[in-house]
């Protein structure tokens, strides 16, 4: 593997080197707290998750975390799950995020963009005044810490004040994208029974205007613990019934409080859809998701006050908590919403260009539309302040990164990112001093003893195996919503090798120390990096009474792209002519989300399942991806086997 892009796409030159953060850092911690003053970064993140207490300890003296009230310890236990991480400090999230407000009151903490492409700056006085004004009136609604408050929004400033409000009073964040069908909202905010709902009349998207008050009134009607909800005019609509006035909550100059919780208090909950049941509810703490982004955005990333950054996301998308976590080092945060191509295939670049983004992140499925639709972002755009373009979602195939390379810049830091919803963080990718080789993440992050292991346990190296994390990090869930046992959450990433966190993604280790991914070994839906689960695919498309019974597979193909084909097994009779499929895209579509509508729509003679009545699907994705049948399945293991030579025979014509 190490042998395959002997020579690196791109280098920092030394000066670069020489002003990185994590250069500074690095000496700093050799000074402090006893890193190794050479031997560069792999040496550095040897260290770091050897020594995760001196490592942990050193990134919040660095980065100034204030503990209100001082930990007794930076690792009460390490054992996974179960971490216990700086007990007995409190602190709070938002304090840190509006931390710049007090040096450059006057400079643009946001930067909201739309369609226009217009930049519209909120200033940080701004931003700071808006959350003290919409904290207090939370608190004067009754939420306490602990609450739950919930967003139906798109990516707007709203959004953010409305998070920044939630983590001051100490209540949990929770989000979903508007273009969220009722029952994917429903799925999800359910299970937290949020007490306040922020929500928009609707949004813009590819020039056209959505309205979502229908969704709106039955959100409301089926959320029973709602105690307020906030209406936002996006599409200049009056509030409706009962609802709350956005500009009256946020008009009042007051000062934030920032209620000081305990470290592994919750911040907020995402939500990541496993292939059965309802999505995952996954709490992160307020001191585990600041000092992980604080290393991360400030020491991978390399972000401070004078950048600007800019990621393609939505609020549905764990990429969008990571985006509001910039301010906490003082970055400007460009939020984009709208189409990601609209009105045509260059928008992103054109933001990038418009806000003066210093790091752009996007998905690997753009890089490659712009290539295939012949986009020239450094012929047609301004891109002189971009230093680092960076991509998720999926990994950045080789012809990715020589585009970027070719097109954008040829001294340009392509850092193609790995991580999860899980952890709202990254395993591997950014590292500002380090080589970029084509195909491949930079490095493991520090802090994560990210390791490939074989299916016994034992670590691998330029060899393909499953991507486990070995000690803990900040950020793992201190737990799932309605999981009192902790079973689910245990089963979720611990059951495999007992202790050890197994991610779900294929990965090879080179001798080199980079990483290369190679998708996910499981069957969970990542379309342009938002996760869904199977079984809401199922749940919608079998409804239809034409429909007996549904397969869905997300399968990364070779070029970057995603294929992702449903498999239908119809009712006696039934024909699947345009008519039926067309309903079926619409099911999708409109109760779930346009992005996880099918590619094709296939008919088979039936659903291959497992002994015990499951649906098998990592087995028919290894068929479709190429694998032999006896390698796939362990054939004792399925109720028909005769139904499995249909996929396999389907991947040979499609080969």
């Amino acid at each position: 593997m190490s042998t395959v892009n002997p020579q690196p796409l791109w280098q920092p030159d030394p000066e670069r080197i020489a002003r990185a953060r994590i250069t500074t850092f690095h000496a700093w911690a050799a000074e402090h707290h006893g890193a190794p003053a050479e031997g560069g970064y792999a040496e550095l993140h040897r260290w770091s998750v050897d020594e995760p207490e001196a490592f942990w300890k050193a990134v919040t003296e660095w980065f100034d975390v204030r503990f209100s009230t001082p930990y007794t310890r930076v690792l009460g236990v390490r054992s996974m799950p179960g971490a216990q991480w700086f007990p007995g400090g409190t602190l709070n999230y938002a304090e840190h995020a509006l931390r710049a407000a007090a040096t450059r009151a006057d400079e643009p903490a946001l930067l909201h963009v739309d369609e226009t492409h217009d930049p519209r700056p909120v200033t940080w006085a701004e931003l700071r005044r808006q959350v003290g004004s919409l904290a207090a009136e939370l608190r004067a609604l009754g939420v306490r810490p602990g609450d739950r408050v919930s967003g139906y929004l798109p990516n707007v400033p709203q959004a953010v004040v409305a998070f920044l409000a939630t983590a001051a009073v100490g209540g949990v964040w929770t989000s979903c994208a508007p273009d969220f069908g009722a029952r994917s909202v429903l799925d999800r905010f359910q299970q937290v029974e949020p007490v306040v709902l922020f929500t928009v009349d609707g949004y813009r998207y590819g020039g056209k205007e959505h309205d979502r008050r229908d969704v709106v009134v039955e959100l409301r009607r089926e959320l029973p613990t709602l105690r307020a909800v906030v209406h936002i005019p996006l599409l200049g609509t009056d509030a409706p019934d009962g609802a709350l006035d956005w500009q009256a909550l946020t008009s009042a100059d007051t000062e934030p409080v920032f209620e000081q919780v305990p470290f592994e208090h919750p911040l907020w909950v995402l939500y990541s859809s496993g292939t059965t049941g309802l999505p995952k509810a996954i709490v992160q703490s307020q001191g585990g998701i600041l000092v992980e982004h604080l290393k991360q955005l400030g020491l991978h990333c390399d972000l401070g006050p004078e950048d600007r950054f800019f990621w393609y996301t939505s609020t549905g998308w764990m990429m969008w908590n990571f985006l509001v976590s910039g301010l906490l080092t003082g970055t400007t945060i460009v939020l984009y919403d709208g189409s990601p191509g609209y009105p045509d295939t260059g928008a992103q670049w054109r933001i990038a260009e418009r806000t003066g983004a210093t790091l752009y992140g996007t998905s690997a499925a753009y890089v490659m539309a712009c290539r295939k639709a012949d986009v020239h972002p450094s012929r047609d755009f301004d891109l002189s302040a971009v230093q680092c373009v960076a991509t998720t979602g999926s990994p950045l195939p080789p012809d990715g990164f020589r585009w970027l390379h070719d097109e954008v810049r040829d001294d340009l830091w392509i850092a193609s990112v790995s991580g999860g919803t899980d952890v709202c963080s990254c395993f591997a990718g950014a590292v500002p001093t380090l080589p970029v080789h084509v195909g491949e993440l930079q490095a493991p992050c520090l802090g994560t003893d990210l390791q490939s292991w074989d299916p016994s346990g034992r670590p691998l190296t330029d060899e393909v195996g499953e991507l486990v994390v070995t000690n803990p990090m900040p950020s793992m869930p201190i737990r799932f919503w309605n999981d009192p046992d902790g079973s689910r959450y245990h089963d979720s990433y611990f059951d495999t090798y007992p202790g050890v966190w197994r991610h779900g993604d294929w990965i090879t280790l080179t001798s080199r120390g980079s990483v290369v991914i190679h998708g996910r070994s499981d069957s969970t839906l990542n379309r342009q990096g938002v996760r869904m689960g199977s079984a809401d695919i199922y749940e919608a498309v079998e409804r239809l009474p034409e429909i007996k019974e549904s397969l869905v597979i997300g399968i990364e193909q070779p070029d970057g792209g995603y294929w992702m084909p449903l498999f239908v097994h119809l009712t006696p009779g039934v024909v699947l002519d345009e008519g039926l499929k067309g309903r079926i895209q619409r099911t999708i579509r409109e109760e779930l989300s346009p992005r996880h509508v099918p590619d094709e729509i296939i008919e088979v003679p039936g659903v291959p399942h497992t002994l015990t009545g499951k649906r098998i699907e990592v087995p028919v994705k290894r068929l479709l991806q190429g694998t032999p049948l006896e390698k796939a399945v362990n054939a004792g293991s399925v109720d028909n086997l005769d139904l499995l030579t249909f996929y396999e025979d389907l991947a040979r014509k499609r080969a």
